[in-house]
């Protein structure tokens, strides 16, 4: 994304010496692979709740971060993280209470038939796991994505990931079907087409001798520009993997933990029942965990023959950190906030909609927010330059969003779940300022 890539000299220019003086040093131990977010990018040293801070005091509104889903530095979550880190932090080879009590709390969330849970430490790792569970169980190799997906870092999940850029290149057991498109496509021709779409490459995988493993989808479409409704449009798809014989698996690591607002996962919004669900992220509210959650039959003979095990998923400290999250849902009821606020939100967003022809479509669920940006309504035609200025333009007014889809101009907007109605005014205003200079 244009926002993420390298900055100009005027911009490092307007950069303080210590600011000047550490990205000269990242740039030499980190390499060229990594980025940074905006054009004059931040300094952050410290994070509370919805804010953030940088080194000279000035804080910014944080719309963007679904890690500290709880808030940054949420207290209870450090407090549980603290107190078991100075009693014991060791594997799942050893028996513990806490390891099976968040393990039992976790699966309760999901339906009945999602009963067991395997421990990673990223994303990356829960999704690569679920791949090799997948394959064992189906004999097949064959992989379906959407067109801008993005499941992980491993090698295997690369491969897989069509939005790591032009030079991650899939791998041949990989087929990218376009992601739907609520914009430019009727409803009720959604779930039709992405039906349609995930059988023309079942059907290319096999012309090619490849058999079907599985299909995976996040299932918010985050990186393909948030994709939420009509309820219900994953389901032909999810047939059409079921009848070649692979696995439905929902990524869950950025619609997950009640962001959505009426569901505490996102594919419970569209009535399909997943082989497996992977989580992460979100899960310790910033501490590293993830996971892998699966119907027992799923996992049975890949368990008696593979053994698998990972030191730290699933610690001691994971659980505690874990525990904390499912409870300060619960306490402070953050997906009935994520679903009052998200509404709240987009209808102020609708609002500016209606005043901005540059704002083509306003779409999502709960606390998970696309706001599609065109130079031309009539023919909604992306603007990818239009949002990068827009981005930038509310990071200089201390609001920290960032932007998605193939064509990188969907406004990502993705808070913590404290976020309240008095924040999304906040976010509002600081977007109508930067449109009305545009």
């Amino acid at each position: 994304m244009a926002m993420v890539n390298a900055f100009t000299a005027e911009d490092f220019a307007r950069l303080s010496p210590e600011e000047q003086n550490l990205i000269e040093r990242r740039q030499r131990v980190l390499g060229t692979a990594y980025r940074l977010f905006y054009e004059r990018p931040l300094h952050i040293v410290k994070g509370e709740g919805v804010w953030l801070y940088d080194a000279g005091g000035n804080k910014y509104l944080d719309a963007y971060n679904n890690v500290a889903s709880m808030g940054h530095c949420h207290p209870r979550v450090v407090e549980a993280i603290t107190r078991q880190t100075g009693i014991l932090n060791t594997h799942t080879r050893y028996l513990h209470e806490s390891i099976i009590s968040y393990a039992e709390a976790l699966t309760a969330t999901f339906p009945a038939a999602l009963s067991q849970v395997m421990f990673a430490c990223t994303g990356s790792e829960a999704n690569d796991l679920a791949v090799r569970i997948a394959r064992h169980v189906t004999g097949g190799t064959g992989i379906i994505v959407t067109s801008l997906a993005y499941h992980g870092l491993t090698s295997a999940v690369a491969e897989f990931s069509p939005s790591l850029g032009e030079f991650v290149h899939l791998g041949g057991h990989v087929r990218a079907v376009p992601a739907p498109d609520s914009y430019r496509t009727a409803p009720g021709e959604m779930a039709e087409r992405f039906g349609r779409d995930v059988r023309a490459a079942i059907a290319d995988l096999k012309r090619h001798g490849i058999k079907p493993a599985l299909l995976i989808v996040d299932t918010i479409f985050s990186s393909d520009g948030v994709v939420a409704d009509p309820k219900g449009f994953l389901k032909p798809a999810v047939d059409a993997i079921h009848e070649a014989g692979g696995l439905f698996i929902a990524d869950e690591v950025q619609p997950g933990f009640g962001r959505t607002g009426d569901a505490m996962w996102g594919f419970l919004r569209h009535g399909v029942a997943p082989d497996m669900v992977t989580i992460g992220k979100p899960m310790g509210n910033g501490y590293p965990m993830s996971g892998v959650i699966l119907r027992p039959e799923v996992v049975a003979e890949f368990g008696e023959q593979a053994r698998y095990f990972n030191t730290f998923g699933g610690n001691p400290v994971a659980a505690a950190a874990g525990m904390a999250v499912l409870d300060i849902i619960r306490d402070e009821g953050l997906q009935a906030n994520a679903a009052d606020v998200g509404t709240y939100m987009r209808r102020g967003l609708q609002q500016l909609r209606r005043d901005f022809p540059q704002v083509g479509d306003v779409r999502g669920a709960g606390l998970f927010i696309g706001v599609e940006i065109v130079s031309d309504p009539a023919a909604k035609t992306p603007d990818a330059a239009m949002t990068t200025r827009l981005v930038n333009g509310l990071r200089e007014r201390s609001v920290l969003i960032s932007a998605s889809g193939p064509n990188a101009n969907v406004l990502k907007i993705r808070p913590p779940l404290v976020f309240s109605r008095d924040n999304a005014d906040t976010l509002i205003a600081a977007l109508r300022d930067v449109l009305a200079l545009l």
